[in-house]
Formats: structure tokens, sequence, C-alpha cells
């Protein structure tokens, strides 16, 4: 299902790129992933709203109040139905919370946290918007995982929060969890391959992953790995942009 109108607690339900050069971002995603742009006249400098055909896919924006980012990266939101309740419920969890709850304007509720393995991950309740309006087809987010290096105290902290359950699956290496959310999955977890923070990563969908590996280098961007493929799931691979933000490609298995 490409478009979406609501989003279930614990559901990934947007992200942000944090860049110190939002320019230079656009210019590489608009290239690399055919989006286009637009944002309030008063935002225009500090703030991008990405659409494909149309509909919301992603935010790019620079660090609030022109503070310096040590590291572009990208930032994913988890829908919650209480804002201010679930940060609660995340300090008692044992996690930190960075950005208290406060209001986008009309458009929703936001607070950010970092779990107690260190991941950061903001929460999302929607008003005016819901978040991400089209996923799940070339150019739009299409996964989120959590990379941690312990997943039982990852799990036992979002289920605590969010009430979502989590399912390990057998993929014929390292572990990996499904986070579930009312029965179905929306994320996953996983002990990362290399030594790197405990971090939340977005998968965005693409036709031919190898092409789109190609291009992104040719803009400025490098590969992390080299691609590959991952039966049953598709072909993956895992770059980092002109700015330094982490982020992974898709082509499903049929593409």
């Amino acid at each position: 299902m490409p478009k979406f109108e609501s989003y279930a607690q614990g559901t990934p339900c947007y992200a942000e790129l944090i860049t110190s050069d939002l320019a230079a971002a656009k210019a590489f995603y608009a290239d690399l992933l055919g989006w286009t742009y637009d944002s309030p006249p008063e935002m225009e400098t500090v703030y991008a709203s990405a659409r494909v055909q149309g509909d919301r896919v992603a935010g790019l924006m620079l660090p609030p109040d022109g503070s310096a980012v040590p590291q572009a990266h990208w930032r994913v939101y988890l829908d919650v139905d209480d804002v201010d309740a679930a940060t609660a419920k995340a300090e008692s969890a044992g996690g930190t919370v960075t950005t208290a709850p406060f209001d986008v304007m009309t458009l929703g509720r936001a607070a950010t946290i970092v779990d107690p393995t260190g991941a950061e991950i903001s929460l999302w309740q929607p008003r005016d918007i819901i978040g991400t309006e089209r996923a799940n087809e070339p150019g739009t987010p299409c996964w989120n995982e959590l990379l941690t290096t312990d997943l039982d105290a990852a799990a036992a902290f979002y289920t605590a929060v969010l009430g979502v359950e989590w399912e390990q699956q057998d993929m014929g290496g390292e572990p990996y969890w499904l986070l579930k959310s009312e029965g179905r999955p929306v994320a996953g977890a996983m002990v990362p391959a290399q030594q790197m923070p405990a971090q939340w990563s977005v998968y965005l969908n693409v036709d031919d992953v190898d092409a789109t590996v190609a291009r992104a280098e040719e803009l400025g961007g490098k590969q992390l790995m080299p691609a590959f493929d991952v039966p049953g799931v598709g072909r993956l691979g895992i770059l980092v942009d002109p700015q330094g933000a982490m982020f992974a490609l898709m082509a499903d298995t049929a593409s």
C-alpha cells in the first residue's frame, strides 16, 4: 500500500535528515530519488519537505537554532497516541529525554528521546499531518531498523513505552528481531555488522540498487559495503550521503 492516512502506535511514521548543508542535501536526494520539495516561506532556508508525486515522504533540515551537527544523520519518528504519556514512560523505562514534548505549530506534537542502548528516536503525535504519506515504492521510505548491541534491553524498552511486540526471525546468521504493532511487522532490530553507535536506520526503495549506488557515488556519496541480496527480502545497499548521513537502499526481490 503506497498511500497512508494513519499509523498504529509504535510504527515508524516519518524520517528527517539533519544536515549541515541543506541545499547540497536537497540536490543529492533530488537527483538520486526524484524528490521535489516545498516548505513554508518562513522556513525555506532551514527546512524542506520532500515529496514524491506530491505526497510527503521525508524531511530535511538544518540543526535547530544553527547549532552544530557533529555528524549528519537520519532521525526516525514513531507514531504515538499521546506524546506526553509515552515520554513519561520512556523516562521510567530508562530512556533519556533530550527534547521534551512540544507542539509543532498545528501539525502535531513531538519529543525526542534516547533509548537505554543509546539510540535516538523521536515520537510523533499527529494532528494536521501524519508524517509520511507515501511509502513502499521507488523513491520513498520502505523500512526502518534499530541497530544496537543489546537487543534484549531495546525490546524491553519499546514494549514498556509503546506496548509493541517482538518476534525473533531466523535469517541464517545474526539474530534479527521484528517489531510488531497490532500484530503487523513494522520495523526490525539487529546487531550491526560493523562497530557503530546504536541508531535507527532508514531504508529507501529503488528500482535498481546497483544503478542507484553507482549514481550516489557519482554525486559524492560513498558505499559502506558492496550491495548484497537477502533471500525473500530483496537487494540492499548501505551508503553515506555527501554530508556523512548513513542510509540504506532496498529493491524488492521481484524488481
